[in-house]
């Protein structure tokens, strides 16, 4: 009867552990791709103030409802160099306060009024979810059902951990071992290890409430588990920074010790409670939320993560300088570098989507910086027939190179993974003809580099009239550029009229420009050798500026997507 009841209850308990797990990653997915654009904002405003930081680590979290993922982002930002270790350790504070939410959402479920729980109204929200995802045809009411299905199911597998506590709590032979285990350390142990296996503090801290509230453990039991959980919940980003960078595994140390930190002082706080008092945190909480055990243990777990932050914060540079010191950088310099790499992206990165959606904007507008800098570059070896630049430019011409396959390559990952809204759909699938446009402009650079090479082999240049129409070219061409960073950038219409009105601007002064060279030729005053060449820099730069307002023009697709059209007008019809 024991072992047929015990295995009935370990089913239960599995089943609702992964419906819960299940519920977590679905309502994560759904909430961060409804707020896809806030957590872009959010995170732009990082800065080296501590509390603007965890204020950012704790909104993001709260808001796609896992500080793994917020974590995990964190090291990616680190390996990519868009933030300091000092800046990803208050993102991290703040990602343990914001994990909190969790514990207080379920604390709440666990409430009953008139003989209905809280758990069975919020598990009905399951239903009504899925009705809105089946049946509904805009997308913004198919997200908000899957949330609603998502937090639904957070209450269906909770329903199913709680009755499996209160099968376990029947047997006499199960709460005698589990009362016989009493030593603080060996608890919190047992939860570091259990969220560890699991991957989610979150449910370990939950199943610990479960516990709590069916009488299966006590109190402070359940307080040494949730400490352990918040031990146990840096394996993810252990297991992220291990295979990334020096900073990325910084960061990885910076969170572990952190927790670490907070389990120590409170474990040495209870003590001297228990001391003083005759009771540990269970008492005192006891006193403080009488009759209501799941709030107990909720709002621990809510004062253990604030007050740790509050402890933590004044020492962050110290846990930095600490950190670096267990990992030095000369342990980095001996494995080589690679040749190119990302600036903006990591695969860290594609835990949060969203997220990464942005960042792809900037490594974009990185790319499209190298390609104008290459340009430039061209056009004064061209009219200077000086070569003293000609290393750097084939560097960055490889590095556009690299840049078009690895984003491409990277973007087609970034758009199987779950929670891009149709908007960063409609987003990613323009950016294969953007960098492929950037990617040509480097090219066409290149050809006005052999050009030059032409003319000097012919031992013939340029004329002052020519050269003085070349400067004033690339002065269009600065213009246009501004207006097609600022469109793509900020997705601004207004600069896209300019940037259209300057590439006609580019057409008629390239069009003059033949037909000036053509008199200079008839003039004698320009050599066939040069003119030849001269023509082909002239078309060269009419295609670059053509590029570059097909760049601009994709963001015409995400106003046809506001207008609920499906089609996309082709940015690159006039190559």
């Amino acid at each position: 009867m024991n072992t047929t009841a015990i295995l009935s209850a370990l089913l239960a308990l599995l089943s609702g552990i992964g419906i819960f797990l299940v519920a977590c990653k679905m309502m994560s997915g759904y909430l961060e791709s409804a707020s896809s654009d806030a957590l872009k904002r959010l995170f732009a405003k990082t800065s080296s103030n501590k509390l603007l930081g965890v204020g950012i680590g704790a909104v993001s979290t709260a808001v796609i409802q896992s500080s793994g993922a917020t974590t995990v982002m964190t090291i990616g930002f680190v390996n990519a160099g868009i933030i300091s270790l000092y800046q990803a350790a208050t993102l991290i504070y703040g990602a343990n306060i914001g994990t909190t939410v969790t514990a207080q959402i379920v604390a709440l479920g666990m409430f009953g009024s008139g003989g209905v729980s809280m758990t069975a109204i919020f598990s009905a929200l399951t239903g009504l979810g899925a009705f809105l995802m089946l049946f509904s045809k805009k997308e913004a009411m198919e997200t908000i059902g899957g949330i609603l299905t998502g937090f639904g199911m957070l209450f269906v597998g909770l329903a199913l951990m709680s009755g499996s506590m209160d099968s376990f709590a029947a047997l006499d032979s199960v709460k005698t071992f589990l009362a016989s285990i009493g030593n603080p350390l060996l608890l919190v142990f047992t939860g570091a290890v259990l969220t560890a296996i699991i991957q989610s503090s979150s449910v370990m801290t939950s199943i610990a409430l479960a516990m709590v509230v069916s009488g299966l453990i006590t109190l402070d039991q359940g307080i040494f588990l949730t400490m352990g959980s918040n031990v146990g919940s840096c394996v993810v980003a252990i297991l992220a920074g291990a295979t990334s960078g020096l900073n990325a595994r910084r960061t990885a140390l910076i969170h572990l010790l952190f927790n670490c930190s907070g389990v120590i002082l409170f474990l040495v706080l209870g003590f001297i409670l228990d001391k003083v008092t005759g009771g540990g945190f269970g008492v005192l909480f006891a006193r403080i939320f009488p009759s209501a055990p799941q709030t107990q243990l909720a709002m621990f777990h809510t004062v253990f993560n604030v007050v740790t932050v509050i402890v933590m914060l004044p020492l962050t540079k110290a846990l930095v300088d600490f950190v670096c010191r267990l990992l030095p950088g000369k342990k980095e310099a001996e494995v080589e570098a690679p040749a190119f790499h990302f600036r903006y992206l990591d695969d860290n990165m594609l835990r949060t989507p969203a997220i990464a959606v942005g960042q792809v904007r900037r490594e974009i507008l990185r790319m499209a910086e190298l390609a104008k800098d290459n340009v430039d570059r061209s056009l004064r070896i061209i009219s200077q027939l000086d070569y003293t630049e000609k290393d750097q430019f084939m560097k960055i011409e490889d590095e556009i190179n690299f840049l078009n396959k690895a984003i491409a390559d990277y973007v087609v990952r970034l758009s199987d993974r779950r929670g891009l809204s149709d908007r960063d759909h409609v987003y990613l699938s323009t950016t294969f003809r953007t960098v492929r446009d950037i990617e040509r402009i480097g090219d066409y650079a290149e050809n006005i580099v052999e050009y030059a090479e032409e003319l000097t082999a012919s031992q013939t240049n340029f004329s002052d009239d020519a050269l003085y129409e070349i400067s004033q070219l690339k002065k269009i061409l600065d213009d246009l550029y501004i207006q097609t960073v600022h469109s793509y950038r900020d997705e601004d219409f207004d600069a896209l009229e300019k940037a259209n009105e300057i590439e006609e601007k580019t057409d008629d002064y390239t069009d003059m420009m033949e037909e000036n060279h053509i008199v200079r030729m008839r003039r004698g005053l320009c050599t066939p050798e040069a003119g030849v060449q001269f023509l082909s820099l002239s078309s060269d730069t009419e295609r670059i500026a053509d590029h570059l307002i097909n760049v601009a023009k994709t963001i015409r697709s995400f106003e046809e997507k506001k207008q609920g059209s499906r089609k996309m007008e082709p940015a690159w019809n006039n190559i």
